[in-house]
């Protein structure tokens, strides 16, 4: 049962379709059968593409207005309620 992609000939639609035994392929949008079967893209994974990877995200997330808003808002609820700091000691002379 494998999954192929196509681009339609009339409408343009591209789509994938998972295929049984003895079906015929149909566009999804016009249901033609004027198909043209596209190549599939393949992944690749190796241990420095998933650090790379992770690398992106956690610098998107580290940048996302979300996380930059909440470390604000807790920054300032720590100020708003911790007690006044104390007075810097006096110098003896």
């Amino acid at each position: 049962m494998p999954i192929y992609e196509y681009e339609c000939g009339q409408c343009g639609e591209r789509f994938e379709l998972l295929l049984l035994n003895n079906t015929v392929p149909r566009c999804s949008s016009c249901q033609s059968q004027d198909l043209k079967q596209l190549l599939s893209g393949f992944a690749v994974s190796s241990e420095a593409s998933r650090q790379s990877n992770l690398k992106a995200a956690r610098r998107a997330y580290a940048s996302s207005r979300n996380v930059r808003d909440q470390k604000v808002a807790e920054a300032e609820e720590i100020r708003e309620h911790s007690p006044a700091p104390l007075p810097p000691p006096k110098k003896k002379s």
